[in-house]
C-alpha cells in the first residue's frame, strides 16, 4: 500500500451514541466502555487521514496501547448523543500520544477525558519505528507537540 505523504488531520470530532448494553441497570454507561470508545476515536482520526488499521497491519506496522487515562467527571447515560474529540498529541520514534474529551453537546457538558499512549510494533511484537508519514509536521521530525492554544 501507498501510504499518504504525511497525516494532515490531527483532531478529529465523532457522534458516540451509548447503546443499552453499555450501560448499567440505572441507564448509566459502565466505566468501562470508555476505552473503547477511545478506540473508536482513534479508529475514526486515522480513517479521516485515508487509512485504516488494517492498512498499517499489512504493513507489518501494529499500534498496541502501553498507557490508557480516563477521568470520568460525570455520566453518560443509554441513547442520549454524545460528541467525543480525539487529538493526536505527540508522535515520537517509537510511540503516539492521543488524548479525549467526550462531552454532551447540548450543554457542553465534560463528561469524561482521557489520554493514550499506543506503541508502535513488528508482527512480532518487538518495537519499531513510527511509521514516516504519521508525523504531523512537514518535515518529519522526531517529536511533535501539541501547539498551545
Amino acid at each position: 500500500m501507498k501510504f499518504p505523504e504525511k497525516t494532515t488531520v490531527q483532531s478529529h470530532t465523532i457522534t458516540v451514541v451509548p447503546r443499552y448494553c453499555e450501560t448499567d441497570q440505572a441507564g448509566v454507561v459502565h466505566h468501562s466502555v470508555f476505552p473503547i470508545y477511545f478506540e473508536l476515536g482513534r479508529t475514526e482520526l486515522l480513517r479521516a487521514n485515508g487509512l485504516a488499521y488494517k492498512d498499517l497491519e499489512r504493513e507489518g506496522f501494529y499500534m498496541v496501547v502501553a498507557e490508557l487515562h480516563v477521568k470520568y467527571r460525570r455520566p453518560a447515560y443509554y441513547d442520549e448523543k454524545l460528541e467525543l474529540t480525539t487529538e493526536c498529541t505527540k508522535v515520537t520514534a517509537a510511540k503516539i500520544e492521543h488524548t479525549y474529551k467526550l462531552i454532551r453537546p447540548e450543554t457542553g457538558l465534560l463528561l469524561a477525558e482521557g489520554s493514550s499512549i499506543l506503541a508502535c510494533v513488528d508482527d512480532n511484537g518487538k518495537p519499531k519505528r513510527v511509521p514516516q508519514f504519521m508525523y504531523p509536521d512537514e518535515h518529519g521530525s522526531r517529536i511533535v507537540e501539541k501547539a498551545d492554544r
